[in-house]
């Protein structure tokens, strides 16, 4: 068996087809992998930023009115607590105007309302979060196949040799096929790493989302039975 390049393109432009395929596989899932986590990364770091942002202006004591209105003006999609507080405080004034003094219709329609939004921002914080999983569950598999593969041949090959076997004929396969087991972990282990680092972000997130509607509703309830003309958190 000839000697084998030692390098990354010596094993590929040696290995069997099949193994090529599984590298190149793993290779696309590589790109793949990283691109998600870049894009996620900066996603989830944006929403941190502007929830921090929303909480400062909210609870500075800005009427609600006119924080409501700041937000139509926006040409931006809201997202975060925008979104929820938006959702919230417009079905807030469109039955306050319908229906009057209807205290406990008035909240029902305004939690509804802001459970839809929450729904959106979960969905939204957690898309494409599942293709991470998935990478960091089947890549080591998938990376192990092209192993199998490889040995599987070289040890074809060895057994149609006449030669006499020995470790220097049978180690330039077991090599080049090892190296599809350690791509395959290459592109599972940072996947793992941040899926879970991000699904701990995101938990975090979705707390001060939910911890968000109570006390934006207990501000309502607390308009609604006050019955004032001004709303100031």
């Amino acid at each position: 068996m000839p000697t084998v390049d030692p390098s990354l393109w010596g094993y590929f432009s040696a290995a069997s087809g099949i193994v090529k395929l599984v590298m190149l596989i793993l290779l696309v899932a590589s790109i793949a992998s990283w691109s998600m986590i870049l894009q996620r990364g900066f996603m989830l770091r944006r929403s941190r930023k502007l929830l921090a942002q929303f909480e400062d202006k909210f609870w500075s004591g800005i009427d609600l009115s006119k924080l409501y209105a700041d937000l139509n003006r926006e040409q931006d999609q809201h997202s975060g607590l925008a979104s929820i507080f938006h959702a919230g405080f417009r079905e807030f004034l469109r039955l306050h105007q319908q229906v009057g003094d209807a205290p406990v219709i008035i909240m029902e329609g305004v939690q509804r309302s802001m459970r839809i939004a929450y729904s959106e921002q979960h969905q939204q914080l957690e898309k494409h979060l599942d293709f991470l999983a998935t990478l960091g569950s089947t890549s080591p598999y998938i990376g192990l196949f092209g192993t199998v593969w490889g040995i599987m041949t070289s040890f074809q090959a060895l057994s149609s040799s006449q030669q006499t076997a020995t470790i220097a004929m049978v180690a330039p396969g077991i090599s080049e096929a090892l190296v599809a087991t350690a791509m395959g972990l290459f592109v599972a282990i940072p996947a793992v790493i941040f899926y879970n680092r991000y699904s701990h972000q995101i938990q975090h997130l979705l707390h001060n989302y939910h911890r968000f509607q109570e006390e934006f509703s207990n501000i309502l309830y607390r308009q609604v039975h006050g019955n004032t003309g001004s709303y100031v958190a």
